[in-house]
């Protein structure tokens, strides 16, 4: 299911899938097809378009960082931060040492500071090498090195290094609270990220309080045209189509008891 998932979402995302489209009408061309070929070559212009030179992108990611806000206060003393992989490139973090955070490495700063906000809070720290080739090492084993460099005792962490996937960061972090004995713990990720995970954590039964991070709108965009920023449009769109197309997948295999959660 794992590299299933990988090869889809390589065939899924717009650009990708846009590209997909144009060669199909060129070989309709070919082929003598005209009808096709105009039809596959429209439509692959049109996802070109609103990619790249519309704001449909970070509109989206807003909705899906509005779904779960931050809290407005920090909340009551937690017993632990279970915090979800994603914001470490492994590959050169395996061939070179250091951190190599890349978009979504908000999520373990955030972690530091609550960390030293909650010093009695244990520490879970879900991610292991989710590459579709693996052989790398796990973002677990790097960010325990980052948190002993900045002063947080490695007795604190427990690591999940074996998590490919959110799902996987959600069945086995249920398995260490239930080892340990852990309820009222902060689940940490990105905002674009978080209805998904509190989908999939409640739909196992545990319930976490969202705390979202790496925040990537404003919460005042509307839907534009942008040329500004075309790389950045194509970005934003690919980020919100991977949470959705994951949320809708997961919601048909009863991965999900709903497809887009509300806040308690």
């Amino acid at each position: 299911m794992f590299i299933l998932a990988k090869v889809f979402w390589i065939i899924a995302q717009p650009l990708c899938l846009a590209f997909l489209m144009g060669m199909v009408g060129v070989l309709a061309l070919l082929m003598k097809r005209r009808t096709t070929s105009l039809v596959f070559g429209a439509m692959a212009m049109m996802i070109f378009f609103v990619a790249l030179f519309t704001s449909t992108g970070i509109y989206l990611v807003q909705d899906l960082e509005d779904r779960f806000p931050r809290p407005g206060q920090l909340a009551p003393d937690p017993t632990c931060l279970i915090i979800l992989g994603g914001g470490i490139d492994t590959e050169p973090g395996s061939a070179r040492g250091g951190y190599s955070l890349n978009d979504d490495g908000d999520r373990y700063i955030e972690a530091v500071r609550l960390a030293n906000l909650y010093p009695a809070a244990r520490i879970i720290m879900s991610g292991g090498d989710g590459s579709i080739d693996g052989g790398h090492v796990s973002e677990a084993e790097i960010i325990g090195r980052m948190f002993e460099d900045f002063g947080i005792e490695a007795e604190r962490v427990t690591n999940d290094a074996t998590s490919r996937d959110t799902y996987e960061n959600a069945t086995h972090t249920k398995a260490i609270l239930a080892e340990l004995g852990f309820t009222r713990c902060l689940l940490i990720t990105s905002g674009f990220h978080m209805p998904r995970a509190v989908a999939i954590f409640r739909h196992l039964g545990i319930d976490v309080i969202p705390w979202a991070t790496d925040y990537r709108s404003t919460g005042r965009e509307g839907l534009r045209l942008d040329f500004r920023q075309p790389l950045r449009n194509a970005a934003m769109l690919t980020v919100a189509m991977k949470e959705w197309i994951g949320m809708v997948a997961y919601y048909a295999t009863g991965r999900l008891s709903s497809l887009y959660p509300v806040p308690n």
